[in-house]
Parts: structure tokens; sequence; C-alpha cells
């Protein structure tokens, strides 16, 4: 007769057997890697695929392999020449190396941004508005070098940092807008007067063509009546050229 209670212990084990395999076997995507670490010792880093570790004496730490684009919220930054603003920046990292981003800080996702609130606060306190507003990518890139040089030891590696928004007070907008339009009127100024000076270049320069042959002014002269005689005017004054009033006058002398 069967008894069931006879195979109960190799039920038993059977099952402690499939658990123990289940929590032995561990599978990890291409993006992530696996620090392992063996009675409290780093023993290396696992992944990707599969590989096995020994329950209750490993333990596994999952680290992801992927860019992070991590959003600096808007910090109240004082620029060099006494301007509050308030900056807001995105900062793009990767891990490098996973030991080091576990073994040497104890939380480097919230390091690294503590870090980048810092550091933008620092470098911008040392610059300009106007170098702030015109100079953004020099800014960019500067805060990407210190970045990266703080966060080496760490194995994060800053690939990008880009300053969003730059929030201004409303009465610094009203004096940028009037510092804008001055500008624009300062502008249009110039180009009037620099247009006023090359015509009266060209004008004198025409006098002096005239002036060198009068028979080119007296021609001048037929163009002008002609253009006015062409508007339709109810009324028009004829000038007399002087030198046909002069040789009238001498032949009359001579009568």
């Amino acid at each position: 007769m069967f008894d069931i209670f006879n195979y109960v212990p190799v039920l038993f084990l059977a099952i402690l057997a499939i658990m123990f395999l289940a929590s032995a076997v561990r599978i990890l995507p291409e993006y992530e890697r696996g620090v392992l670490f063996r009675l409290g010792r780093l023993a290396g880093v696992r992944g990707p695929g599969l590989f096995f570790i020994i329950p209750g004496i490993d333990r596994l730490t999952r680290v992801s392999l992927r860019t992070v684009a991590f959003d600096v919220p808007p910090q109240d930054v004082i620029t060099h020449d006494n301007v509050t603003v308030k900056v807001s920046a995105v900062i793009y990292f990767r891990v490098m190396e996973p030991q080091k981003a576990i073994v040497e800080v104890e939380n480097y996702l919230y390091a690294t941004s503590q870090l980048s609130q810092t550091t933008l606060r620092s470098v911008l306190g040392q610059v300009e508005l106007d170098e702030l507003l015109a100079n953004r990518e020099k800014i960019n890139k500067e805060l990407q070098e210190i970045l990266d040089r703080h966060t080496g030891p760490w194995g994060v590696k800053v690939s990008n940092v880009e300053v969003k928004n730059i929030d201004l007070p409303q009465e610094m907008l009203r004096a940028i807008a009037k510092q804008a339009e001055a500008e624009r009127e300062r502008r249009a100024k110039v180009i009037h007067a620099e247009g006023e000076l090359q015509a009266s270049e060209k004008l004198a320069q025409a006098a002096t063509v005239l002036a060198a042959e009068p028979a080119s002014l007296q021609l001048r002269y037929l163009q002008t009546l002609t253009e006015i005689a062409a508007e339709k005017n109810s009324t028009t004054i004829f000038p007399v050229p002087i030198d046909l009033v002069k040789m009238f006058l001498e032949k009359n002398g001579k009568g």
C-alpha cells in the first residue's frame, strides 16, 4: 500500500532545493550590473546575463548603467553684480564604475544631485547677469567640468549640463526692456547719421562735377523742369538761369 507520509521528507528536501536554486539564480539585463559582496567583502561585479550567488552569504546590489537625466530644482542665485535670479538646470550622468558607485559613496544619486545644486549656486554667483544671459554655453561647460571632476572618484561620469530657465525679477525685466529699446534707438540714429554722411559726400561729388562742366548744369536744369511739369501742378515757377539773363542784358547795353 502506497504511504505518502514516507515521501514527505523527500518532498520537503526537493522544495528546499528548488527554493535554494531560485534564490541563487540571478539574471541581469544588458544595462545593469550587480556589485557582489561575499560576507561583507567586495567580490566583484557580475552581469549581464545569468549567474549564481550563494544565498545567505552573498549580497547583490543592482546598478543601472543608463544615462540619468536629473532636474536641478530652481535655485536662488545672487550674481556677481548683486542681481537675485532663480536658475534651474538639467544634468546628464551615468555610472561608469559600478563598484565605486556603491563602495565610495552611500547614495550616488543623492550625492550627485546635492553636488549639482551647490555647484550651480557657486559658479553662477561668480558671473554677472549679462554674462549669464549671453554666454550660457560657456557656463554649461564650466559646470560640467566641475561636476565631472568631483563625481569621478564615485565612478560617475557627468556628460552634459544645461541651464534651462533663468527667472528674473519684474523690475529687472523692465530695466532690460528699457536698455534694449535705448540700444535700438541708438543704432537707428547711428544708421541715419551714416546715411546723411554718405548722401552729403555724394552730393559734394556731384556738385564738383557739375561745377566743372557748365553744360551739364544746364542739362540738369532742363531735367528738373521736366520733372516739375510731370507733377501736374496748377502753377509752375520757371526759374531763369542768370547766364541767360546776363546775355540779354549785355545785348541791350550795347544797343
